[in-house]
């Protein structure tokens, strides 16, 4: 069951536990004149992992006519029933396409939290899973509820025109804008031409054998490398593994198209290597507390027994008295 409301949608997962399907699957829902559904994964996409797994898809990405796609800004919260501060959520922003028409989390949530007895994720064997998205651009035709695939449009781009979207709890409440500004040969968003320029100064032959030469396919790419720019500019703390390898799977995309990116090569190593230390230096740090309250309880301890022996030894010295002796 689902429960759409503005850019937001609200899936419960009923019977979760005893479900024997290995992915389900949520209602098709419209945002952003876009046709969605949520897919989840009870045992995880990886049943190695422990990890439950959900993700935001484009539901009729198999009919949707060559060279579509759609950029959209999304946030996936399992939510935490008795607390929300404790919900786990992921939020991104992405290009849906051919090649990846959904995105997500493999590893959003331990199953040993999801199923915590009073753990608050699954109440009367409940799971409440909200999407909120905020549709920015769409290359192809928009979804219209009822209509057939026969009735197909021809192939555009299209800004989503947020003065006529009645929706009043957007991801971003800054509403793109509808102009495309040239960098260098590739179209950005106004927003993002000082990003860019600042790229091409520092580095001038990073497009030199870049080769993709339609406008949509450029401007993709584009998104592809600022999008890694700002993954890897997050604190190693806020990055997850999967980010890591969203960032190695976006690195090789604009490696192929032709970009010259070996000095964010280098630094996506350096931010791997920063996030293993980082994540070394959080378990080192339990332990030491994991330590450092036994010692304190052993403290606590030997104190207790000192004042014992104190008392004891006040007793043995204290001499008799007239009527202890006579």
């Amino acid at each position: 069951m689902g429960n759409l409301v503005d850019n937001k949608f609200t899936w419960v997962i009923q019977n979760f536990s005893s479900s024997q399907s290995s992915a389900i699957l949520s209602n098709q829902f419209f945002i952003g004149g876009c046709k969605w559904h949520l897919l989840a994964y009870p045992e995880g996409l990886n049943k190695s992992d422990n990890h439950f797994s959900l993700f935001l898809e484009v539901a009729d990405h198999k009919s949707l006519p060559h060279g579509w796609g759609r950029h959209a800004r999304y946030r996936l919260t399992t939510v935490n029933q008795h607390s929300d501060k404790i919900s786990k959520r992921t939020e991104a922003s992405k290009w849906f396409d051919q090649k990846t028409p959904g995105w997500g989390l493999s590893a959003l949530l331990p199953l040993s939290k999801l199923h915590a007895k009073d753990g608050g994720f699954l109440v009367n064997d409940e799971l409440k899973i909200v999407a909120e998205v905020d549709v920015i651009e769409v290359i192809g035709k928009l979804d219209v509820p009822g209509e057939s695939e026969e009735e197909t449009q021809p192939m555009k781009k299209i800004k989503v025109d947020y003065d006529h979207v009645e929706s009043t709890d957007l991801i971003n409440k800054t509403p793109p804008v509808s102009e495309l500004m040239d960098v260098n040969g590739f179209q950005v968003l106004p927003s993002q031409v000082a990003f860019v320029k600042c790229i091409f100064e520092k580095h001038p032959d990073i497009a030199i054998e870049f080769r993709p030469k339609n406008p949509h396919l450029r401007k993709a790419c584009m998104t592809f490398l600022l999008s890694l720019i700002e993954t890897l500019c997050q604190p190693p703390q806020k990055l997850a593994n999967e980010d890591l390898v969203e960032a190695d799977n976006a690195l090789t995309y604009v490696k192929v198209s032709g970009f010259k990116v070996d000095w964010l090569e280098k630094k996506l190593e350096e931010v791997k290597k920063k996030k293993e230390e980082e994540q070394t230096g959080v378990t080192r740090i339990q332990e030491l507390k994991e330590g450092l309250k036994d010692y304190k309880q052993k403290y606590l301890n030997m104190e207790a027994m000192l004042e014992k022996e104190k008392a004891k030894l006040l007793a043995a010295r204290a001499s008799l008295t007239l009527d202890d002796v006579i």
